[in-house]
């Protein structure tokens, strides 16, 4: 009988069946990973461009892209990452009555003798470089930043109160300026923002200028003189709530109401690039700037200008400068309203 012979070691059957046992014994090789999908334009920075006129509000609501037309692009807004500017109105939300009632009045008058210790006044006295025209050339920079990255008006004044307090405590030098502005943006993002800018779309609006290391030291400045203290009343807190006081006592129906507050978050963001407005409380602008909202709207029930508790002599002035500011810059509201309430906007003649 014959036997078959051993198969060699160093014979083809041999190294084929290893390399069958190789195959079952090799460890599971991982999956490469999807191709990450960049953008195919930088972003840009952004240039101020003033704006004529003698309240010293620069052109606020002048589009910042760099391009000749003075137009955004949706692909320039999608490669920012941001929302075009004419859609940054930010939809109503419904009034919550019931956790009004509940807590409503609570909240305010905690906010109210908290207010006195979060305003800054005169913030530029002790400032050798920053001027009123340059902090006023800052925040016109800065408005448009805030919409095109689709921001709440939380945050909006949150950075200019962050902005303003800190230049109480620290000279600050001109070429740092703009540095200052965008950490104090993040730093109001990061508190009420579910999704804040991040630092290197913010350092590239500054046309790379400043580094990210640059921007973190100043952030930590910032927070180490302010002591953390960064929940400051704003003038959107006191607009909601003087907004569901008179709601809540139907004295207007909820959509007169609320279109009546979006057109008084408009008039306030054009006195918060105005130096002038730093020396009235956010309480007082709110209650005036929904008051001149109502003129413009003219609804039959005007607010009650007795809510916000301030004296007459000092509601009718800051009344009369926000109507200037508003008859000069009329036509800046026009890109920050919805197209439904400015056409139904008017300005009495005798605020021409």
């Amino acid at each position: 009988m014959v036997t078959p012979c051993p198969v060699s070691p160093a014979s083809p059957a041999a190294g084929a069946g290893r390399r069958d046992n190789d195959q079952n014994l090799r460890a599971p090789v991982k999956k490469s990973r999807r191709p990450r999908l960049r953008r195919k334009e930088p972003l840009r920075s952004l240039n101020a461009r003033p704006l004529p006129g003698d309240s010293g509000v620069c052109d606020l609501f002048e589009s910042p892209s760099s391009g000749s037309d003075g137009a955004d692009s949706p692909a320039a807004s999608a490669a920012r990452g941001c929302s075009p500017l004419h859609s940054s109105a930010q939809p109503w939300t419904p009034l919550d009555l019931q956790t009004f009632r509940d807590y409503g009045q609570s909240c305010y008058a905690f906010r109210r003798a908290q207010e006195s210790r979060f305003h800054p006044r005169e913030s530029l006295a002790r400032q050798p470089q920053v001027t009123a025209e340059s902090r006023c050339k800052l925040l016109s920079w800065l408005l448009p930043v805030h919409r095109q990255f689709g921001l709440s008006f939380e945050s909006l004044c949150l950075t200019v109160n962050t902005l303003d307090r800190f230049l109480i405590t620290t000279p600050v030098a001109a070429d740092c300026f703009q540095l200052l502005g965008v950490t104090c943006l993040l730093i109001a993002c990061k508190q009420v923002d579910v999704h804040p800018p991040r630092v290197k779309q913010l350092l590239a609006l500054c046309g790379g200028a400043f580094s990210r290391q640059q921007l973190c030291n100043l952030e930590c400045i910032v927070l180490h003189k302010l002591h953390f203290s960064l929940g400051a009343p704003t003038i959107n807190f006191f607009l909601e709530h003087f907004t569901h006081v008179r709601v809540d006592a139907g004295q207007v129906e909820v959509a007169e109401a609320l279109e009546a507050q979006t057109l008084a978050r408009g008039v306030a963001e054009l006195s918060l690039a105005d130096y002038a407005f730093t020396n009235y409380t956010p309480s007082l602008l709110a209650i005036c700037c929904l008051a001149l909202a109502d003129r413009m709207l003219r609804l039959l029930r005007p607010v009650d200008l007795g809510l916000g508790e301030h004296p007459e002599p000092v509601l009718q002035d800051c009344l009369d400068k926000l109507q200037l500011l508003v008859a000069i810059n009329s036509a800046s509201l026009t890109h920050v309203l919805p197209l439904q309430i400015w056409e139904k906007c008017s300005l009495p003649q005798n605020w021409k």
